[in-house]
């Protein structure tokens, strides 16, 4: 998960959005039906075996496009929460379908939850407890939304719960920085439900008061300066792609955005080179950019090739090129859409219903996560977060908080939404 960058102005200038009726009913309806009390009380019955199976997948390894081992766990543990159609796709995403009352093979509504987390394949990863604390590196972002996700699925299939809808529960690949959300992208895109959902919900991080209505677009580059290197003595006064790549960054940070829609961006990480007493054959720089709108985004990134484009011309200028030229190879590794869902539809009211119904403040918000490639997509699409606190995501010290009371409390939160939009009877 990419950490909230701005609030949505609605929310941030103290307004609600115009309430929904059907969206405030069925969620009113939900909280006070049968249904959504068993399935609420399993989860507070259930709590400890939650906190159980949070450990078990934060402790199995899953770096970037090595998310094998936990998704053939997780595979096994949906089909243990009684799930049908139990499957990896080929992309590595496992899910699992609880099915609804209407026909077979019409909408769904997809509950996901990431697979993968940022740190490499020798992190340790064993969980510490101190108190109603559990220490782990991506223990929260996004290990405890998967056993959550585990925890809705026995509920409703154990209380027999019936939705009008079926509810497609995934543990999705790829939502992590170089991961480029090539999990949600195939779902989307090649798998056999892409032309069936009708809303998406992500889970990622643990408050339960924020709901993600904007994905934050963003383009991410490599940039390799290549040249002909040489005895930084004996070559000097050949051309060098250290300066070209230097100018490049100087240039880079010249460029103007606005402040609204909210646009950034950031050269992130270099390398290259030979020895300190060589001209280098070779540097490489990756570049970030992000906004909340796409136009803005595309601005900056036509911006950036004309800037790199022209460091490479300065820099062949102003030094010889007898023994050849600087040249950039530009290469796009990541490539995130954005896209908004309105505070309009259902799903949004329905979140906002059901959080400040249990007595929480709804905070809208914009992020980059895996409902950014539904929400561009024109499908309705938010991210909500598991329940209970937790910090230092991204962090070799991350933590949650798994005391019952507010983890409970947090957890009922997604399930009334979840329950709500699915047209639970």
């Amino acid at each position: 998960m990419t950490v909230l960058v701005s609030l949505a102005a609605l929310l941030a200038a103290g307004a609600a959005p115009a309430a929904d009726p059907q969206g405030d009913k069925a969620a009113k309806a939900t909280l006070a039906s049968a249904s959504y009390r068993a399935a609420a009380a399993q989860l507070d019955r259930e709590h400890d075996r939650i906190v159980e199976e949070i450990v078990k997948l934060t402790e199995i390894p899953a770096p970037p496009f090595k998310e094998a081992k936990r998704a053939a766990a997780y595979r096994d543990m949906l089909s243990e929460a009684g799930l049908t159609d139990v499957e990896i796709d080929a992309e590595g995403n496992a899910m699992g379908l609880y099915r609804g009352t209407g026909p077979a093979g019409g909408p769904v509504i997809v509950l996901a939850a990431h697979l993968d987390t940022v740190f490499p394949e020798e992190t340790n990863v064993k969980v510490r407890r101190e108190g109603t604390r559990l220490h782990a590196p991506g223990i929260g972002d996004d290990t405890r939304s998967l056993a959550v996700l585990l925890a809705y699925a026995r509920a409703l299939k154990a209380n027999a719960i019936k939705t009008k809808t079926d509810i497609l529960f995934v543990g999705n690949v790829g939502e992590e920085g170089p991961g480029d959300l090539r999990g949600v992208r195939y779902l989307f895109t090649k798998g056999k439900y892409k032309d069936r959902v009708k809303t998406f919900m992500s889970m990622d991080g643990t408050n339960p008061e924020r709901i993600v209505t904007g994905g934050v677009g963003s383009k991410r580059y490599r940039v390799t300066y290549k040249g002909p290197g040489g005895h930084s003595y004996g070559a000097f006064g050949l051309v060098n792609p250290m300066v070209a790549a230097g100018r490049t960054v100087t240039e880079f940070y010249t460029i103007p955005v606005p402040k609204t829609p909210k646009t950034t961006y950031a050269a992130s990480v270099t390398g290259g080179g030979t020895s300190v007493n060589s001209i280098p054959n070779e540097i490489f720089v990756e570049f970030d950019m992000r906004s909340e709108n796409p136009a803005e985004l595309a601005k900056v990134e036509a911006q950036f090739k004309t800037i790199v484009q022209a460091s490479v011309d300065a820099e062949n200028a102003a030094r010889s090129t007898r023994e050849g030229k600087i040249t950039a190879d530009l290469k796009m590794i990541g490539d995130r859409p954005a896209g908004s869902t309105p505070a309009t539809a259902q799903i949004v009211q329905i979140a906002t219903a059901v959080i400040t119904a249990k007595g929480m403040k709804p905070a809208a918000s914009f992020s980059s996560t895996d409902s950014n490639l539904p929400m561009s997509l024109g499908i309705p699409a938010i991210t909500i977060g598991s329940g209970g606190k937790g910090d230092r995501a991204h962090s070799l010290d991350e933590w949650i908080d798994v005391e019952k009371g507010a983890s409970v409390q947090g957890m009922s939160v997604g399930l009334g939404i979840l329950l709500a939009a699915a047209g639970a009877k």
